[in-house]
């Protein structure tokens, strides 16, 4: 660790002119700690901070914002709210399901501070939105789950001079940052300096993939908006500079710290993000191509009676949840140590399938490369195969 770790910064927002009497009552015991106090509270009122996202990260750290008096809230928000959302994205409930995640997390904002103003954002975070909507927010928090988004973000931070506030999880592990290229005093750094490059397609599978526990989500999202509150009122030492790595399975925070590095490339323009991350390998793309098969075309291949393996590549966790009849499992890894390869009949066409398509897409470059030339994989997986052919398929 470096002796520089004391990092402290001016406060980001200035203070609003006064507090009323209903917020003086209400963010009472915010005033009476002296490092926030009233001033503290009056840059709380007059900022504008934009989440991104109101699920598993979004729901608390929006609740928290929403409670600690941010004056302005802004969502971006596209989805609707799914069943499986419900066991760690606490702003929405059982009677929202169906609903506009972000109508539901402004209902549930307002219902916590009537006294905030919420900004929906209801379309995807995009190159030629992303520019011109930062710059009507002074902060900007990240909870996105990939890596098109992130770059995304932090690119546009950086175009627009903002600081942002970034968190990830997966299972029981949780990481925060703050990163701010245009920080004072020489202590800028982005996203890029720590993750240069974004991992290999198909290297780090989503939370729908992974899963991940419900309440990391509240753990993570909690510094996030600590982190948020400090940035506003300048006070105490931001994570800037820092990653902050939590293990909920061990109880352990630690933090490494983090460099500017000099090989990152200025930040001068806004790409293509979906390509510069690649959902799939080329060598997954280019073992689909033409060897991709639709649900419709998988049942007729079963009812032809055409001699098939069907293969499922998932984890046997997924299995027990479901799986198509009449498939066997055999999980991506063991196809990764070539030990899968034995078991594969050369009698029959492997009919590979995973959750959407991806896993099974990298699964098919392996066994095409292995001499089956015939084999096949199922195009948006047993999510497809579900929505078009056994709709009361339970799904995760």
């Amino acid at each position: 660790m470096s002796a520089n770790l004391d990092v402290s910064l001016p406060p980001l927002v200035e203070p609003a002119a006064e507090l009323t009497r209903e917020e003086v009552t209400r963010y009472s015991r915010h005033l009476i700690i002296p490092d926030v106090g009233v001033i503290g509270q009056k840059r709380l009122k007059n900022a504008k901070v934009l989440v991104i996202g109101a699920g598993g990260l979004g729901s608390p750290t929006l609740l928290y914002l929403a409670a600690a008096g941010v004056g302005t809230i802004g969502i971006v928000e596209f989805d609707v709210v799914d069943e499986s959302n419900l066991q760690r994205q606490i702003i929405h409930g059982q009677s929202d399901i169906g609903r506009s995640k972000a109508q539901s997390a402004k209902d549930s904002v307002l219902e916590i501070n009537p006294l905030v103003t919420v900004n929906l954002h209801e379309f995807r975070l995009e190159p030629d939105n992303a520019v011109d909507l930062f710059s009507q927010y002074d902060l900007i928090l990240d909870g996105t789950d990939n890596f098109a988004t992130r770059y995304l973000v932090n690119d546009a931070a950086v175009l627009v001079g903002k600081p942002y506030v970034w968190g990830s999880i997966y299972r029981f592990e949780g990481q925060v940052s703050v990163f701010w290229e245009d920080a004072p005093d020489g202590l800028g750094l982005n996203y890029r300096d720590l993750y240069p490059e974004p991992p290999p397609p198909g290297m780090v599978p989503s939370c729908a993939e992974g899963g991940v526990l419900g309440i990391l989500c509240a753990s993570i999202a909690s510094v996030m908006g600590t982190e948020a509150i400090k940035l506003i009122t300048g006070i105490g030492e931001p994570l800037l500079g820092r990653l902050m790595v939590y293990d909920a399975l061990e109880m352990s925070y630690r933090t490494i710290r983090i460099r500017k590095d000099p090989a990152t490339p200025k930040i001068t323009e806004l790409i293509d993000y979906e390509a510069f991350c690649g959902v799939v390998s080329e060598a997954a793309a280019d073992a689909a191509a033409g060897s991709t098969i639709t649900p419709l075309e998988l049942k007729d291949l079963i009812d032809s009676g055409k001699p098939l393996a069907l293969i499922d590549v998932r984890e046997p966790v997924e299995w027990d949840i479901n799986h198509i009849e009449g498939a066997e499992l055999i999980p991506k890894p063991s196809f990764e140590s070539g030990d899968a390869l034995a078991k594969l009949p050369v009698d029959r066409t492997p009919v590979l399938y995973c959750k959407t398509g991806i896993r099974s897409a990298e699964v098919l470059a392996i066994v095409k490369k292995a001499g089956f030339s015939d084999a096949v994989h199922l195009q948006g997986g047993i999510v497809a195969w579900a929505k078009q052919l056994e709709p009361d398929m339970v799904m995760y």
